[in-house]
């Protein structure tokens, strides 16, 4: 019997009218502005309106670190969601929208899978309601602005080898990383080398999915450093007079995405920054409208814990105020074998020794998620291929280790898959005490920061920073900024910044080549390993297999 595509899966699927899902949690047909029948934004009236009521509990799905056997964590916070629903649960999810670069390089979308996913997933994974253009507009028209100020006079003397606003393109084109610009003589603007950012990777981006609100996104984009001056005195948009022009942009894309699971349960799709590149998580403004409108919100941080949720809990969380109830851990059998040593093609074979090898990168990021005090459950993600023998081996070391966890099977089965995973999960929130904190303080360093999250979350040993980034380290706390987050832009693949070491290294030096403020986002970035803002596309794109019928129907897209 062959196996149906997630896309066969989502158009054999009957959605409901978009309006008929908001009724679900409390809305109307006037708090919602549509795009047509399947996909509407809710109205900034709307989101005013829900301020005042009561937040409902807020649970974060994350994983083990990925790899290319893969792990479903959409797919899970999907099923959970569903699962909670088919309970009774007034509940929504939470999610990221996808970006163009992966969706048409190597890594597919992020709507879920099998029969838990979020739809119209065609829309979702292309161009949805235009979010991601919209921040790409932004950036680049900002980017116009500052070679425009440099061309009239510059007026605010603007070194323009400073210069560390990058233009940015929802693709993933290595051709792109390092650009000359301002060719042709005086009339084609000021010479200059310049760079490509994918869209996720911009600070909009960032600062879009941190916003409160469109007050608040205003004041962040002001505060956004786009170069330094002859006297290298940081130049912000305010200083440029525009940031009203970049809102004016982001006005409507501000707003969040209503759509629907496969079993019609509520959704908010809002929002796509990167975790190894960025900070990972859907917008704040989706993630507390969910809070007002249900009693249970399943949302997820991109990648494993060492990034994604790492990053929800030490910005965004502290940013919006949220507390999260509990987490989830995502694991796959395939995937921890891979972490013990098994290549790829060799999946499918059970493996019991190479399976327990690979329990240590699971146990990373169970201590890493207790150390913030808060309550967990494992989520065995069940593939076809996975062995009695080797769900029982994980099952009983999680005993053994006195870890809660659940056999999931949402991608075959939907939200009944998932019922486990719920009841687990509601036991645990109730019994365990959540004692929820940060690993540090705002007021620490920055070099400290980076420090507590290599050693605390990554299980490092020390950190090293290039001649470059120890400059900085002292510039950034000349300017005032090191009371502000930071952002590890590190490998998804592995805990150290070398992708090729699975599992649990040890003893390992992260090295921080350079950091990159975030000032509007509230964060500094650090650069770490080999970590492109602008991904390249594989030997063979997912665009090859990529079409659309004579009725306009999407083909080959997962």
């Amino acid at each position: 019997m062959s196996v149906k595509s997630d896309i066969e899966i989502a158009q054999e699927s009957t959605m409901h009218h978009i309006v008929d899902i908001a009724v679900k949690v409390g809305l109307s047909e006037d708090d919602l502005e549509l795009f047509g029948k399947y996909k509407a934004k809710l109205s900034n009236e709307a989101l005013n309106k829900l301020k005042t009521n009561k937040d409902g509990k807020i649970i974060l799905v994350t994983s083990i670190n990925p790899t290319p056997a893969g792990e479903g964590k959409s797919t899970v916070t999907v099923g959970l969601g569903d699962a909670f629903n088919r309970m009774g649960k007034k509940v929504m999810i939470a999610m990221r929208e996808p970006s163009l670069g992966p969706t048409m390089g190597i890594k597919g979308g992020a709507t879920g899978g099998g029969y838990s996913q979020v739809l119209p997933m065609e829309d979702i994974n292309l161009h949805f309601t235009g979010d991601i253009h919209a921040i790409t507009t932004a950036n680049n028209a900002l980017a116009a602005l500052i070679d425009n100020h440099l061309q009239q006079g510059n007026e605010l003397k603007i070194d323009p080898r400073r210069i560390v606003w990058r233009r940015a393109l929802d693709l993933n084109d290595r051709a792109l990383r390092k650009v000359m610009i301002g060719l042709g003589g005086p009339l084609h603007g000021v010479p200059r080398e310049d760079a490509f950012d994918i869209t996720v990777a911009s600070e909009i981006m960032a600062v879009l999915c941190l916003a409160s609100d469109l007050k608040d996104l205003k004041l962040r984009l002001s505060r956004m450093v786009v170069a330094y001056n002859d006297k290298k005195e940081p130049i912000t948009v305010g200083d440029l007079r525009v940031e009203g022009a970049l809102t004016l942009l982001l006005k409507d894309a501000i707003k969040p995405n209503l759509v629907q699971t496969i079993e019609h349960t509520p959704a908010l799709v809002h929002g796509g920054p990167f975790a190894n590149i960025a900070h990972g998580c859907n917008s704040v403004i989706a993630t507390r409208a969910a809070a007002k409108l249900a009693d249970y919100v399943i949302t997820e941080g991109g990648f494993g814990a060492d990034l994604g949720a790492e990053k929800f809990l030490h910005i965004k969380a502290r940013s919006a105020g949220i507390k999260p109830e509990a987490v989830v851990i995502v694991a796959t059998i395939r995937a921890l074998k891979m972490h013990g040593g098994v290549p790829k093609q060799e999946l499918s074979k059970e493996n019991i020794a190479s399976l327990t090898l690979g329990f240590s990168n699971l146990q990373k990021h169970i201590e890493t998620i207790k150390s913030f005090g808060l309550p967990l459950v494992v989520a065995i993600n069940k593939f076809i291929t996975d062995t009695d023998l080797e769900v029982k081996t994980l099952l009983e070391w999680c005993e053994r280790e006195n870890v809660p966890v659940s056999l999931t099977e949402v991608w075959e089965k939907g939200g009944e898959g998932g019922k486990e995973l719920a009841k687990t999960l509601l036991s645990v929130m109730e019994k365990e005490e959540n004692k929820f904190h940060p690993l540090y303080e705002l007021s620490d360093s920055i070099d400290q920061k980076v420090r507590t999250i290599v050693q605390k979350v990554y299980g490092g040993k020390d950190v090293e920073f290039s001649s470059k980034a120890k400059k900085q380290l002292i510039d950034f706390e000349n300017y005032g900024w090191s009371n502000l987050a930071v952002c590890m832009a590190k490998s998804q693949y592995s805990l150290s910044d070398d992708p090729a070491k699975l599992g649990r290294p040890s003893d390992f030096t992260v090295t921080v080549r350079e950091f990159k403020p975030s000032i509007g986002a509230g964060f500094i970035v650090a650069l770490t390993g080999e970590v492109m803002t602008m991904p390249g596309l594989p030997k063979r794109p997912a665009a090859l297999n990529m079409d659309v019928d004579n009725e306009g129907n999407a083909l080959g897209l997962f």
